[in-house]
């Protein structure tokens, strides 16, 4: 029997705080990026509330995963969360900014995120938050990120930005405010002395902005990561970043809430066990971009279809 928690509105208030503390200290610096603080909040407000139908509290079967909204996180909260339901959980999968979902864990308003970007990523959310929260190790390694240009453009590195930042429309066009990357594209300016802005936005106007400037044959610059749907669908080159702020290869690691395993061993079993790579992933993020697909969709089909790998997950649970 799992453990009944807190009914979860009682936390959003908690929740909030918490999540504004986690948005100002972001990688970089970059709570002072209109709207972060807010985004957080709000965001956290969610998680603490989540959806008002089936179960209101966790627990009897209930698993809570949080992630944040990008293609890759998308794709792996799915496949877990299919994964579960074919071992009878109901599962909720919220999206919430990065500040909240480490927020959510360490408060036991959220079961579990296959969503952590370490070490680097979202180094402050991770230094914040570890203590009250249980990291299962990588779920996936090889994982990149930077600056992406297309194959076109003929520069090379991340200093030569400079010099043709009138090309670029001075702007490096990023995704969510509440992001690790964007604190450390933050960073990146200052570091670089770019004279380039950085744009908010989410990954879908992110990709939206690069089809249209690739359609174009334009000059562009975003903030990019592997694994991503976007690499196979068009050439693009990481700038190279002499000082290393972006770090090194990265791994994403599976976090859940404290007590979890004490509470339910089976779906801390799966957790742990859950492992796969880049190139597993992209192919189901490719799948989810077709004419009737979904992220949700495209997870339980390749669930389905790859019972040998699933086995393998779903076995340490026995």
């Amino acid at each position: 029997m799992i453990r009944k928690l807190p009914m979860r509105h009682l936390l959003s208030i908690a929740l909030t705080t918490s999540a504004l503390a986690l948005a100002g200290c972001s990688s970089g610096g970059s709570g002072s990026d209109n709207g972060q603080a807010a985004l957080a909040g709000s965001a956290a407000a969610s998680a603490a509330s989540g959806p008002t139908s089936a179960a209101d509290q966790l627990g009897d079967g209930h698993i809570k995963l949080v992630y944040v909204e990008w293609a890759s996180c998308t794709a792996a909260t799915n496949v877990v969360k299919a994964v579960l339901e074919q071992k009878g959980y109901t599962v909720d999968a919220v999206s919430v900014s990065g500040a909240a979902m480490y927020s959510a864990l360490a408060n036991n308003a959220a079961d579990a995120t296959v969503c952590a970007w370490l070490p680097t990523t979202h180094a402050n959310y991770y230094a914040r938050t570890k203590d009250k929260l249980d990291n299962l190790g990588p779920n996936m390694t090889g994982t990149k990120l930077g600056l992406v240009v297309p194959d076109y453009v003929s520069i090379d590195s991340i200093p030569e930005l400079t010099k043709h930042a009138d090309q670029f429309k001075d702007r490096i066009v990023g995704i969510d405010p509440g992001a690790g990357e964007m604190g450390l594209t933050q960073d990146v300016i200052k570091q670089y002395k770019l004279p380039l802005k950085l744009v908010a936005g989410s990954g879908a106007t992110m990709t939206a902005a690069l089809k249209s400037a690739i359609d174009n044959h334009q000059w562009i610059v975003v903030t990019g990561w592997t694994p991503h749907w976007m690499w196979a669908r068009w050439k693009l080159k990481y700038l190279s970043d002499p000082k290393g702020i972006y770090g090194k290869g990265e791994n994403i690691d599976t976090l859940t809430r404290k007590g979890l395993q004490q509470d339910d061993p089976e779906a801390y079993a799966i957790l742990d066990a859950f492992h796969w790579t880049p190139d597993v992933m992209q192919e189901v993020m490719a799948t989810s971009r077709k004419p009737g697909q979904d992220p949700a969709s495209s997870a339980k089909q390749w669930v389905a279809s790859h019972p040998d790998v699933v086995s393998t997950w779903t076995g340490a649970a026995h």
